[in-house]
């Protein structure tokens, strides 16, 4: 057996099932062993161990974007990989490779910076960042990825290096928007942004009021400055206990806003969305930048989520009818749907360039539905419809970040990129991972 510091799991040890287990139960890993994982030396006796057993290396951190089921293979949890150091006078900081953004915030937060995280902190930084990262700042400081600075990984060959701009160029743009396709991160670097406190939060609408309000909003999205931020999320909430009462077991039309600029200004713009309906919820307000979760209040707790997306380049009268059509409150669909504006500064190129794609789209549509027994055809059915339906609005490209389980299928990988980069990033891969070790995830095979 290869030495690990960090504790080693097989089928049948207890804290085998805990330690395999992520957020979204729809995928369910059942590894030959699980590495926890407590720094860079388990994580290389770990690619040592699958690499000279043919096996594949996966990679668990909080399990909200998985792809595959890491069935017979190698499985690297990097919870226990948890520091967080923050330089506030370079406006950096730097975390291991299981942090997730609820562990960076209380620590940047009283030096009044921000990180480019996402909308829920409970998600990992790594995964979400290398992904592109679209976020609440993100209309006005651009992707998450475009702000990393250094990427400590074990590849393929059982190495440990630091990745920089200088150091491996072509490594370091191609994991900033690969995503795990390249390696084992243990330790990221990422610029803070001047960021203390936003006004944001979210209006409610009812059923009755959905079409005016979608409506209204793509009519708005494209005349407010980049320092908005903003989202529709259309959904049927259950009749549970803890959802508050005036949208408990509801169809609600619900806007999202992050606006950087005043609290006065704020209002002013997100005036003529309080005008398009009646809301039955208003939780707008000024807020600190460490509780910018509560404008999203993105699910805790695991389940079976099947979700899918599509970039969108316009968003007209016939396109918010398409999707009225799809999952409005008439439809009876299964899926909970989200539109976000993109644009700003995410169509701005980096100051080093990165593997990212989509900078054209002006939307991100997702998709997701609880994944039920017997519901297997119905929920993927209504997914393809979505698509289909927005189809001629499409880029023909998607959200790396947004990938799903629906996104896992070779075709659906190389949407997130153009065709030069995904030919870029798939000699990338040859050289660095040429075996493809590293393929239990939204894949790019070595070419």
């Amino acid at each position: 057996m290869t030495a690990f510091t960090g504790p080693v799991f097989r089928p049948g040890d207890d804290g085998y099932d805990d330690e395999r287990a992520g957020f979204n139960l729809t995928v369910d890993h059942h590894p030959e062993l699980v590495v926890g994982a407590t720094g860079p030396d388990d994580v290389i006796a770990a690619v040592d161990y699958a690499t000279t057993r043919g096996l594949a290396v996966a990679v668990l951190t909080t399990g909200h974007g998985p792809a595959l089921p890491a069935d017979g293979q190698v499985l690297v949890n990097t919870r226990r990989m948890d520091e967080v150091r923050v330089d506030p006078a370079a406006r950096t900081a730097h975390v291991g490779g299981g942090v997730r953004w609820q562990q960076v915030l209380p620590r940047t937060a009283p030096h009044g910076l921000a990180p480019l995280n996402g909308s829920s902190p409970n998600v990992g930084v790594v995964g979400y960042t290398l992904g592109g990262g679209v976020g609440p700042l993100g209309r006005s400081y651009g992707y998450a990825a475009d702000r990393v600075r250094r990427v400590d990984m074990v590849t393929a060959d059982g190495r440990l290096r630091q990745v920089t701009a200088d150091s491996e160029p072509e490594l370091f743009w191609a994991v900033r928007g690969g995503k795990g396709n390249f390696g084992v991160v243990v330790g990221l670097e990422f610029e803070l942004v001047p960021v203390a406190r936003l006004y944001g939060g979210a209006l409610f609408f009812p059923a009755e009021a959905a079409a005016d309000v979608l409506h209204a909003w793509a009519r708005w999205a494209p005349t407010v400055p980049e320092e908005m931020s903003s989202s529709v999320l259309m959904l049927q909430f259950p009749p549970l206990p803890q959802i508050p009462e005036p949208i408990r077991g509801r169809y609600i039309a619900c806007v999202r806003f992050a606006h950087t600029g005043t609290a006065e200004e704020g209002e002013r713009l997100v005036r003529p969305l309080r005008d398009a309906g009646r809301p039955i919820l208003d939780t707008l307000g000024e807020l600190p930048y460490a509780q910018v979760g509560t404008i999203y209040n993105d699910p805790t707790e695991p389940a079976p989520a099947y979700d899918s997306n599509s970039s969108l380049h316009t968003l007209d009268e016939a396109a918010v009818d398409a999707i009225l059509s799809q999952v409005g409150p008439e439809a009876g669909s299964p899926l909970v749907m989200e539109l976000r504006q993109l644009g700003g500064a995410y169509t701005r190129a980096p100051a080093i360039p990165s593997a990212v794609g989509g900078r054209d789209a002006a939307y991100a549509l997702f998709a997701a539905a609880l994944l039920r027994p017997g519901q297997e055809d119905a929920v993927r059915g209504a997914h393809d419809a979505l698509h289909e339906a927005l189809s001629p609005w499409a880029t023909g490209g998607s959200t790396f970040n947004f990938a799903g389980v629906h996104d896992a299928a070779p075709e659906r990988v190389r949407r997130a990129f153009t065709p030069a980069d995904y030919t870029r990033l798939a000699k990338a891969k040859a050289v660095y991972d040429p075996d493809n070790v590293f393929r239990i995830n939204h894949n790019i095979p070595p070419g």
